[in-house]
């Protein structure tokens, strides 16, 4: 029976990994460019803004990074479209979600 258990689990462990590590290489890459136009184009600032994104991807799924961050661009236009992305608890949740997993990565890369 134990040993069914540890098996199961080791089954269900690449799975897992594979949920925290669902952040595309582009993505990542995309993260990181931009965080270092923002913090300084130095090797330090590479090694910060690496880990930031991997903090975030850490607590926050891909597809709600994803949602959170066409939130917040659609909030820079302009006209009417726009005004549906800045109201509404579900877009605040959304943006909300972001905002503590930039501040986590934060406090431990920066």
């Amino acid at each position: 029976m134990k040993r069914a258990l540890v098996l199961l689990g080791l089954l269900a462990a690449p799975a897992a990994a594979q949920q925290v590590n669902d952040y595309p290489t582009e993505a990542r890459v995309e993260y990181a460019v931009a965080c270092m136009a923002t913090n300084g184009e130095s090797a330090d600032a590479l090694q910060r803004c690496s880990c930031a994104i991997d903090a975030i991807a850490g607590v926050l799924p891909y597809q709600d990074y994803v949602e959170a961050e066409t939130v917040l661009r659609m909030r820079q236009t302009t006209g009417d479209r726009s005004g549906m992305f800045r109201g509404g608890g579900m877009m605040e949740a959304m943006v909300a979600d972001l905002r503590r997993a930039e501040a986590e990565a934060e406090i431990l890369c920066f």
